[in-house]
């Protein structure tokens, strides 16, 4: 109200100085009239609107009033959000990028995949040769089928882990193929990767066989190769199912869509790969002492070149890229629908 006043005063003052330049009376008096019917109806305004915000608070419109314009907001804002993607696809990796041979990045992920899968096929095979030896003394000594398989599992865990930042962590020939397939790496990449994996894996089981040169002649080598008791279509089979349940792990604890909804799943995406070798060993030892790795295979064959170890080598690389091939298709063209989306034809989901 009394801002009401100020502003009826200014225009009193107004009238006065327009008056006192030569304005006659009538003139005057008929402008401060008209000012102050003015005033009288805004007055009447404010007190209306204020008369029936007063009715609303007290029968409780008010309330409901402002609930409904809250959820309608909120409404407006949930419709806005899940109307685009809350993540962002990488874009597809250059068939052939000869530009990567001029980093340094490259040649450092390099690096890291060849001393990783060195490490890898060092603890794991030695964990055989040392299961071997204790149990060919005593059939209850030994760490056993679990044990392998824990040594296999963990040490992906620990490896991925290191080198996730620094290659990606492939360490597996298989997964770098299921990759390439999938248009995250390039062919200069997926190529180099593969090679460096290879050397990695024959110098980590040449240092097994130089620390444990009698027992590791003697007690098998770690190599891979096709049972007693099974054929080699059965062992093929394992070989596929096994790698498909890796590379599939990978490209779901990897997927950006997932990493984007659930900030832990970077930190925590090395524990389902490794989790997942580990189960895959205690089911497919028996049967091929478990493959799922070209390199880890080659490594040992070339270390402990044996003709049946050499004959049955294509089943540890024919297996392991259908394997990939397949969970590569797999998440990418029927869980992610990546060719439908491509045609623009159909979305399963509006986040998709």
């Amino acid at each position: 109200m009394n801002d009401d006043v100020a502003k009826l005063s200014q225009s009193m003052n107004g009238y006065r100085h327009v008056g006192s330049s030569g304005t006659s009376g009538t003139e005057k008096w008929m402008m401060l009239l008209f000012g102050a019917y003015n005033h009288k109806q805004q007055v009447r305004g404010r007190r209306s609107e204020f008369d029936e915000t007063h009715s609303m608070l007290k029968s409780g419109r008010m309330r409901e009033k402002i609930e409904q314009k809250m959820t309608k907001e909120v409404s407006e804002e949930g419709h806005a959000h899940h109307s685009r993607k809350d993540y962002v696809d990488p874009p597809p990796a250059p068939l052939l990028d000869l530009e990567e041979l001029k980093l340094w990045s490259f040649y450092r992920a390099l690096i890291a995949e060849f001393i990783a899968t060195l490490l890898f096929l060092y603890v794991t095979v030695a964990t055989v040769i040392g299961h071997n030896k204790l149990n060919a003394a005593d059939q209850c000594d030994g760490v056993g089928i679990l044990g392998i398989a824990w040594a296999f599992g963990g040490m992906i865990f620990i490896l991925v882990y290191c080198t996730a930042g620094i290659s990606g962590g492939h360490i597996n020939p298989a997964v770098t193929f299921g990759l390439f397939l999938a248009r995250k790496v390039s062919l200069i990449r997926a190529l180099g990767y593969i090679l460096a994996q290879c050397l990695g894996a024959i110098c980590g089981v040449g240092l097994v066989k130089a620390f444990m040169k009698s027992f590791y002649n003697r007690l098998g080598g770690g190599a891979n190769f096709v049972q007693p008791g099974f054929n080699n279509g059965t062992a093929l089979g394992a070989e596929i199912i096994g790698t498909f349940v890796l590379v599939y792990t990978v490209f779901s604890a990897t997927d950006p869509k997932r990493s984007a909804r659930d900030s832990h799943v970077p930190v925590l995406a090395p524990l389902p790969i490794g989790f997942a070798v580990f189960m895959v060993h205690l089911a497919t030892i028996p049967i091929t002492g478990t493959g799922i790795n070209p390199a880890r295979s080659l490594g040992a064959a070339v270390i402990y070149n044996r003709q049946k170890i050499w004959d049955d080598q294509w089943i540890f690389w024919v297996g392991p890229f259908v394997g990939a091939l397949a969970a590569a298709a797999y998440h990418q063209y029927i869980l992610r629908a990546a060719a439908i989306k491509a045609l623009g034809s159909f979305r399963s989901n509006p986040t998709n």
